[in-house]
């Protein structure tokens, strides 16, 4: 089981600890409702160390990645991110990850912790390139700073101009708490936020040095149980539920991240002909009108047939009801249709909605 640089910390916090993705990692402190509202309305820190990174570097760096992701980062100026997923040549992912552009030569990719060995390998199969590729992840360490009063508590560390930051861009080289970090402004909770990455070592005293900068703005550390509501209600994709090997990012409703415009790239030929057929099935949302939480495979009907499953679902603490993601039929997908989930082989009543279930106004 592998642990990350708060490893200590965390057991010193008496958080709950659980193996996700092979990794040893808090999903809990205080609980997940406090750490959940904490993020809607000021601050909470996570540590996401366990997330991979993957350099992508030399003069065939842009050429090679714009081939092997769906997304076109032809367009990108340097210290842009991007979303994009990377899929196989049957239409599946293979992950979902952002790309870090320094320049033209040099490429970021961070990528799901489960996925980083399997990810290099594809990469490296299917590069004929002139690029080095290399896995870095023990080089780096990383948290993510998130919510509303985000900005507030960072600018108190560095002198760097957090406000000049726009989102999905980064500044690397930036002096925080005396040390020099990357810091880009992402996340993966539908707020303002930022994730900042750093040398190992460096890890426990940014750390300390976040939480007491932020006790004003009554910043908490948060776990990966707000870490999974909090993107639910955002309707963002988790690996191996909302996108996997057998769903294409279509299915997933991640078509504006695949430009079926570029010249070519790994997948863009089941893409187009899933584009051109039209989808046989969708993800949606419902959410509960009779009592019960719709977990991952739980099956949805209608008139006591199947037409799908629930991908991942929970209580929204923003919202006070339960709330899944579901990849459906596409002929039942309609706003307000009636459906059943089956909860623990109980039939219980939901409705589709719109997605995302919670949208913010905090976004720079």
């Amino acid at each position: 089981m592998k642990k990350t640089p708060l490893y200590q910390v965390h057991r010193e916090l008496k958080s709950k600890m659980i193996d996700f993705a092979g990794w040893m990692l808090p999903v809990q402190y205080s609980g997940i409702l406090d750490e959940h509202n904490s993020v809607r309305n000021r601050a909470g820190l996570f540590d996401v160390s366990h997330m991979g990174e993957i350099i992508v570097k030399g003069p065939d760096a842009e050429k090679y990645i714009q081939k092997i992701v769906t997304n076109d980062i032809s367009k990108m100026k340097n210290h842009q991110i991007i979303y994009t997923p990377m899929c196989y040549s049957h239409g599946g992912v293979i992950d979902d990850l952002l790309v870090y552009r320094t320049n033209d030569t040099k490429y970021l990719m961070v990528v799901n912790a489960g996925n980083t060995e399997k990810d290099l390998q594809w990469m490296l199969k299917n590069c004929k390139e002139e690029v080095e590729i290399e896995d870095i992840s023990d080089k780096f360490a990383q948290l993510a700073l998130q919510g509303p009063e985000s900005q507030a508590i960072l600018q108190k560390l560095t002198e760097t101009p957090l406000d000049a930051l726009q989102f999905y861009t980064f500044q690397d080289n930036v002096e925080l708490g005396g040390v020099k970090v990357l810091v880009s402004r992402t996340g993966y909770t539908g707020e303002d936020g930022f994730e900042i990455y750093a040398p190992p070592e460096e890890i426990p005293g940014l750390w300390k040095k976040l939480l007491e900068s932020g006790k004003q703005e009554g910043l908490m550390p948060a776990g990966l149980g707000a870490r999974d509501t909090l993107r639910l209600e955002a309707a963002l994709p988790l690996y191996g539920h909302e996108i996997s090997q057998d769903i294409s990012p279509l299915e997933a409703r991640l078509g504006r991240f695949v430009k079926l415009d570029k010249s070519y790239f790994i997948g863009k030929e089941e893409l187009a002909r899933q584009k051109k057929q039209g989808l046989t099935r969708k993800l949606t949302g419902i959410e509960m009108t009779d009592p019960g939480i719709p977990r991952e495979g739980c099956r949805v009907q209608v008139d006591h047939k199947d037409i799908g499953f629930i991908t991942s679902g929970s209580y929204s603490p923003s919202l006070d009801k339960s709330i899944g993601l579901a990849l459906l039929k596409n002929k039942y997908i309609e706003r307000g249709r009636k459906v059943e989930v089956l909860i623990r082989g109980k039939s219980k009543e939901a409705v589709i909605v719109k997605l995302p279930f919670y949208r913010n106004n905090h976004k720079k």
